[in-house]
């Protein structure tokens, strides 16, 4: 039985004695997903890096998308763990490792979602113009609020899951990823409820605050909006939210159901499929290389003109 679990977003289970991944369909989805987020986050971070190198560095939005590609980087150095586990079925880098390499999934997935808040409120605190630019006024300054974000996550928050791991029933060595007793906890449980809650209401307030903008975007630009550079700067704020509703969404409602149902094997092996979605953020870059291109904005405008023909 594939499971994940951390102190925030921990996965439950009644046996004590977890059995390794029981089906081959969820095992070889799972290990699809990793591999194609691993090719794709990896080409994604290097192209945004050459990128980086070219955009103002006291911005604000560049700062969070630095911390982005670091983010992204460090928990690709995770994925080739999982596929070894995946493709073996046996866990051999010691209990200890095992628990780190599960809590960075979910310090990613949160810290992803961090900088795409941080982000999308820039955007549009200059939308509005309520600010003409968001910068800091010094490198210093931006090298300083980064660090304070990392601090956080990687010397307090990761510490803190590492020793709260595995302390409510007896794991195998062998076996990594089953970590199942801590929803047992009503402490634990009602954390979770107000976890989804809160990313639940941000997602449908950004994404109601998003569409309201790209509306009076489209109504405001004369003519073709495929040709306007603000128009496709709310597609990029677009694509934020997407990776949210696709990547993010899904995990936190399936999770509903699994804390009620976290006795069926079934449910277990869904949550993990979920939970893997979530990986697939890391492709976030890549696709934003690939928008921001002009050849890929030629081909859409080449291919919005034939359909209308049609």
């Amino acid at each position: 039985m594939l499971e994940e679990t951390t102190l925030f977003l921990n996965e439950s289970a009644t046996t004590s004695q977890p059995s390794i991944i029981h089906s081959d369909i969820a095992r070889y989805t799972l290990i699809t997903i990793y591999t194609v987020v691993f090719i794709g986050g990896t080409i994604g971070a290097i192209a945004m890096s050459f990128l980086l190198v070219k955009m103002n560095t006291l911005s604000v939005t560049t700062a969070a998308i630095v911390n982005l590609v670091v983010l992204h980087s460090l928990f690709l150095l995770t994925v080739p763990f999982r596929l070894y586990y995946y493709i073996n079925q046996k866990w051999i880098f010691g209990f200890a490792f095992c628990k780190a390499v599960s809590a960075m999934m979910h310090i990613h997935m949160y810290l992803t979602l961090l900088f795409y808040i941080i982000t999308l409120i820039i955007r549009w605190l200059i939308f509005f113009q309520w600010k003409d630019k968001v910068e800091f006024y010094r490198k210093l300054h931006a090298v300083a609020a980064s660090a304070t974000v990392w601090i956080v996550a990687i010397v307090f928050v990761l510490p803190v899951f590492i020793a709260r791991y595995g302390k409510s029933g007896e794991y195998g060595n062998t076996t990594c990823f089953t970590f199942q007793q801590e929803l047992k906890k009503p402490s634990v449980k009602a954390l979770n409820y107000i976890i989804i809650a809160v990313v639940t209401a941000i997602t449908c307030v950004f994404l109601g605050l998003q569409v309201f903008i790209f509306l009076k975007v489209v109504k405001k630009l004369p003519g073709s909006v495929w040709s306007h550079q603000e128009f496709w700067a709310q597609i990029k704020s677009l694509m934020f939210i997407s990776v949210i509703i696709i990547c993010f969404l899904p995990y936190h409602l399936f999770r509903i159901y699994y804390i009620q149902h976290i006795e069926e094997k079934q449910s277990a092996t869904y949550n993990d499929i979920c939970l893997s979605i979530t990986a697939i953020s890391c492709l976030d870059l890549l696709s934003f290389v690939i928008s921001g291109n002009r050849f890929f904005k030629q081909k859409i405008i080449m291919l919005r003109d034939k359909l209308a023909c049609c």
